[in-house]
C-alpha cells in the first residue's frame, strides 16, 4: 500500500494505490496521519489504483472521517473502482462519504 499526499490549495488530495487490507492498514494509518492532522480541510482519497479494501482499511476511512467532521472538514472519495464501490454499497458505507 502506497499513499501520496499532495496539497492542492484549500484540499489535500491523497492517492492510494495498492491494497488496503490488514496486512497494510498499521502503515496506512501512519501514512494519513498529516491528513488527520489537517482535518479541518477538505480531503480527497483518490482511489483510482486501490485494488481492495478490507474491513480494517474501511475502518481506517471512517476514523478520517470523524476526525474531519469533528475538525469542520470533509472526505470525498473519488475514481473508485465498480467492484471497492460495492463494498462501500454493501456496508453502507455510501451514505457517509461524497463520492465523485
Amino acid at each position: 500500500m502506497e499513499v501520496t499526499i499532495n496539497n492542492e490549495g484549500d484540499k489535500l488530495v491523497a492517492v492510494l494505490q495498492g491494497r488496503l487490507d490488514t496486512a497494510s492498514a498499521a502503515q496506512f494509518s501512519n501514512d494519513i496521519a498529516p491528513l488527520i492532522q489537517q482535518a479541518e480541510k477538505t480531503i480527497v482519497l483518490d482511489c483510482k489504483e486501490l485494488e481492495f479494501i478490507s474491513s480494517s482499511g474501511l475502518r481506517l476511512f471512517l476514523n478520517l472521517r470523524k476526525a474531519t467532521m469533528s475538525k469542520g472538514g470533509s472526505v470525498t472519495i473519488k475514481n473508485v473502482s465498480n467492484e471497492i464501490k460495492q463494498i462501500f454499497t454493501i456496508t453502507g458505507f455510501t451514505s457517509l462519504f461524497q463520492f465523485e
